[in-house]
């Protein structure tokens, strides 16, 4: 088998004397879309942040694509990281640039595309979010739903090998949710097939992912297939899946 894309072992962050996250071993190969799950304030976000080198575990053993990062200066890590893309929850869009110029400052910022490469990819990555004909709408003129997709087209851009999702469906009504959700599933098939995707909803999992973890105070309670999670034994486990551990 194939090195692992991402291999941490024995991760462990604190902040403020706070344990976040308290040994954090996984791995997860190519064509794998795995689904972090978990309450407020289990370390999803600190765990996805990690991961590209985003924030630095205070011990353990973070790899992805077979490089130690948790070893390297910032400068060391850009080579890495520019294989990857990240949606953060709120999209992260900057407010001064139109829904174009948003998507397009990846590829301005690492890629000697002429303009004719950038608009044309630009166009290709708004029109696969289902986004065509948003060019100069800025960012306070897009719906929450709207906003998400073109932060998601902009992780896409560059074309990663694997992709970073915190919270996609977060303050969504049932609609848009779903439509994020059917992007993401679509996108295994074609753009990116590995993905991590942080999320507190079990459905939005099940329709995204073929491998689940629940963390819960900072370790993972189990690890499986959606099949294999939903039937788990383990107590700690049904009580999430029934949305008894949510908020916790």
């Amino acid at each position: 088998m194939a090195a692992p894309i991402v291999d941490l072992r024995d991760v462990r962050k604190s902040f403020e004397r706070k344990e976040v996250l308290r040994g954090i071993s996984l791995t997860v190969h190519k064509g794998t879309t795995l689904a972090v799950m978990g309450g407020s304030g289990a370390g999803k976000t600190v765990l996805l942040r990690i991961i590209p080198g985003l924030i630095r575990s205070d011990s353990g053993e973070v790899r992805l694509f077979e490089t130690r990062l948790d070893t390297l200066r910032e400068e060391q890590m850009l080579p890495v990281r520019r294989r990857t893309g990240f949606v953060f929850q709120g999209a992260a869009l900057f407010d001064s640039l139109s829904v174009f110029e948003n998507v397009a400052y990846p590829l301005r910022e690492h890629t000697r595309f002429s303009v004719g490469e950038i608009t044309d990819r630009v166009h290709r990555f708004l029109g696969l979010v289902g986004l065509p004909g948003t060019d100069d709408l800025m960012p306070a003129e897009l719906s929450g739903g709207m906003r998400k997709r073109v932060g998601i087209a902009r992780a896409l851009v560059m074309e990663p090998e694997i992709v970073f999702f915190d919270e996609p469906t977060a303050g969504l009504d049932p609609t848009n949710a779903r439509l994020v959700a059917e992007l993401i599933a679509q996108l295994r098939t074609g753009v990116c097939d590995t993905a991590i995707v942080v999320t507190h909803d079990i459905d939005f999992a099940d329709m995204v992912a073929d491998q689940m973890a629940i963390l819960h105070q900072g370790r993972f309670l189990e690890m499986g297939t959606p099949a294999e999670m939903h039937a788990s034994a383990n107590p700690a486990v049904q009580k999430f899946l029934a949305g008894e551990m949510r908020e916790g």
